[in-house]
């Protein structure tokens, strides 16, 4: 397995324009808003464990179910979005609000170490009672990973003490043991935290439990059908049907295919890679590569959205993958980039990069505007000009994620080890890492992702040998390359999707890369039902959609692009302060001559004109309209 480990984002400066603007936007706009947002909400004062409880603000629901069960874990992901913000600079009035948090959560421990704010107010007698809906492990995961994170930007560690006692009433609760719960939990991410909280603390026993939880699931006889039992249920009854929902219906080792809930799905799947990678675990690794691969083959949109049913919020069968129903979960794309981030660490694989990469630039981007204070939870790839952005929303989860996401963005750019440095993603960037018994300043100068001419900069404090490795994307065909001006066998040179050049570095040695950037016309495999005789447009990382703002005189679905167009570049200054567009010869299918026929016999009017195309991550910033990614093709 790859020795390399990634940069960690306090380490990592980013100096492009592109992550700059998005990075400070949700410093200033996106971290201050949700704190008021959880504020209006309730979220906040749940956590004074207010007596007597007041009324639901979301009643539960057929299911007997309420979001409010995992409010906690809202404000465990603020948390932790917040402490990236302040890794970046220092906040006093963040810290401040932060600290309030940790002293409501100090008063409302209980005295085993317990602390669900649901239950402490409102059910105190039926404590881990219901694993498989309320969420109890999930909400410590992400308080967990907030507390880790608030001490690694700060050095307060009161917070994460806080927590840590909870773990050790989760250890002393859940275990193989005489007298343990055999259980773990519906909705996966507990295991995730305790990774983290192994590598900080380097205490094996939060590895352990995590280990514990992942190969405890899915095994018979089943906990939840124990547990549903014990509450005076029939198990049979379970609303969601099918345990493949929470990804428990088999032990992970022995899944084969992608199934149930996005998010728990690429959650559970980033916790094995984890404990892959530190436990040397083979089984493990070959189950993700497994389920890697039925991901990639027939279950991701172009957009790298993941589940395309509501009902489920999850994964239907192969080649489902609508469009203008499309769930695509925000959340999911996030959690694809955790998923794959880990699997590039186990080989140091370039097709995990670029799904990585995909995820991020396609998926995660969209779930954010511009102004860092509204957001998607869904994302179709078609819409009539109903979808639009939401200030807040009933499940928050997916708000705070993209906060977190955008705050921590530096740590996926670069990784190193003793004898390697290697740079998956490209935007403008600088840190200096050890190699080779030297310290060595890196510096990737780039206008990434509008632009595929790229220079890094190498510079050891002392002469040393080292090998640097350098992404080529997946879609970069013709890819050329310098070392101080002289030019490198680029094919020769690539493995696995990077491109390695092994020397004794000096001071001011400089690597250029120029990944062309053509327009690309993309096609679904034929089963795709819905996209049938219709083409996507892609240049370099970005998937492109046309908006009804830029394609006046009626609804996008109506254009059709000829096979034979030409399609244009165009450097647009004026919008989003400098973004590439695509433009094209295209037609508009006409309704004016139809009257109120809903059929006829001769076909429909044809106007020429332009298509304009843009950035998919930037539609719906500019009030209303249609939108389509994939455009029939005439």
């Amino acid at each position: 397995m790859s020795k390399l480990s990634p940069v960690r984002f306090v380490d990592v400066a980013l100096e492009g324009q592109f992550w700059r603007e998005r990075l400070e936007t949700v410093l200033t706009r996106t971290i201050p808003s949700q704190h008021v947002q959880l504020s209006n909400h309730g979220i906040l004062d749940s956590l004074k464990l207010p007596n007597p409880p007041p009324p639901l603000r979301f009643p539960r629901n057929e299911h007997n179910f309420t979001v409010q069960v995992f409010w906690d874990s809202d404000v465990g992901k603020w948390v932790e979005a917040a402490s990236y913000a302040l890794s970046h600079r220092r906040d006093a009035g963040i810290e401040a609000k932060i600290e309030a948090i940790t002293d409501d959560l100090e008063k409302a421990q209980a005295p085993d170490g317990y602390l669900n704010c649901w239950y402490l107010q409102r059910e105190p007698d039926k404590r881990w009672t219901n694993l498989r809906d309320n969420h109890e492990l999930y909400n410590l995961g992400h308080l967990l990973e907030g507390g880790i994170a608030y001490f690694l930007a700060t050095g307060r560690r009161r917070l994460l003490g806080i927590l840590e006692r909870y773990v050790e009433h989760v250890r002393q609760t859940f275990g193989p043991n005489s007298g343990q719960k055999r259980g773990y939990c519906g909705h996966q991410e507990i295991e995730l935290a305790l990774v983290k909280l192994y590598r900080l603390s380097g205490d094996r026993k939060h590895l352990d439990l995590a280990t514990y939880f992942i190969n405890e699931r899915g095994r018979q006889p089943h906990y939840f059908d124990q547990e549903a039992a014990a509450r005076g249920e029939d198990p049979k009854d379970f609303w969601a049907r099918s345990y493949e929902y929470n990804q428990s219906h088999k032990p992970v080792r022995e899944q084969t295919k992608v199934v149930g809930h996005a998010v728990r799905a690429m959650y559970m799947f980033s916790a094995m890679a984890d404990l892959a990678a530190e436990l040397d675990d083979h089984g493990l690794k070959q189950a993700c590569e497994v389920l890697w691969a039925d991901v990639m083959r027939s279950k991701i949109y172009i957009t790298s959205g993941l589940g395309p049913a509501a009902a489920n919020e999850g994964f239907t069968e192969a080649y489902d993958l609508p469009n203008d129903t499309a769930y695509a979960e925000t959340c999911a794309s996030v959690a694809l980039i955790f998923w794959a981030q880990r699997m590039l660490h186990l080989d140091l694989d370039g097709r995990y990069a670029d799904v990585m990469e995909q995820a991020l630039f396609n998926g995660a981007l969209t779930g954010l505007s511009r102004d860092g204070e509204h957001y998607f939870y869904s994302n179709p790839l078609d819409s009539d000009g109903r979808h639009s952005r939401w200030a807040w929303h009933t499940c928050p989860c997916c708000t705070m994620n993209s906060s977190r996401l955008v705050a921590s963005v530096g740590g996926y750019f670069v990784s190193a080890s003793d004898e390697a440095v290697a740079f998956h993603l490209y935007g403008g960037m600088s840190t200096t890492v050890a190699l080779a018994g030297t310290k060595v300043f890196l510096r990737e100068t780039s206008t990434y992702p509008f632009s595929g001419s790229i220079k890094v900069e190498v510079s050891p404090e002392n002469p040393a040998t080292f090998t640097v490795k350098l992404r080529i994307p997946g879609w970069a065909s013709g890819t050329s390359a310098t070392l101080n001006g002289a030019p490198i066998d680029v094919k020769t040179g690539i493995a696995n999707g990077y491109l390695s050049i092994t020397r004794a570095w000096h001071a001011g040695d400089v690597i250029t890369l120029d990944l062309p950037m053509p327009p690309e016309r993309i096609y679904a495999h034929p089963a795709v039902k819905e996209n049938v005789g219709r083409v996507a447009l892609k240049r370099g990382p970005l998937v492109y959609c046309v908006e009804e703002v830029d394609n006046p005189g009626g609804r996008v679905q109506q254009l059709q692009l000829p096979r034979d167009a030409e399609i244009s570049v165009q450097n647009r200054d004026d919008l989003f302060d400098g973004i590439i567009t695509l433009t094209a010869p295209a037609g508009r299918v006409e309704a004016k001559d139809w009257a109120d026929n809903l059929y006829r016999t001769s076909p429909p009017l044809r106007s020429g004109g332009e298509l304009i195309a843009l950035p998919y991550y930037l539609w719906n910033n500019r009030g209303s309209g249609s939108m389509q990614v994939w455009i029939c093709e005439a």
